[in-house]
């Protein structure tokens, strides 16, 4: 699997506890969040996933990333207790929560209904 334009071209922005009502909550569109840790492998594993969807996908969906031991009042606050969980939130409402590394297939599968749809 060859993501290294990808991961090249999307850099993931990371957000904080400070910032996360306005980079997330306030956004007028699709956010996905990715509560993450440092030590975590999985997390690891899904980072170029979420970049290359990131790169291909920026028309209609921001990407951003939060360090649940840098910022544990909005991982509480979401009940982040397994990493990588990623929250999609529309409007700044969560629409839908996913737990765990996902191969790029299975992770646009799951988020088909909500992304924007390119013609192909």
């Amino acid at each position: 699997m060859h993501l290294d334009h990808a991961v090249r071209s999307a850099e993931i922005t990371p957000v904080t506890d400070d910032a996360f009502d306005q980079e997330v909550l306030a956004h007028p569109g699709l956010v996905l969040v990715d509560f993450w840790a440092t030590w975590c492998p999985p997390c690891r594993m899904i980072a170029p996933v979420l970049a290359a969807i990131a790169a291909e996908h920026a028309d209609c969906l921001t990407i951003r990333k939060l360090d649940v031991d840098q910022n544990p009042l909005t991982a509480s606050k979401y009940r982040i207790l397994s990493m990588p969980t990623l929250i999609v939130f529309q409007n700044g409402e969560p629409i839908r929560t996913l737990v765990g590394a996902r191969p790029k297939t299975r992770l646009l599968s799951e988020l088909q209904d909500i992304l924007c749809h390119k013609n192909s």
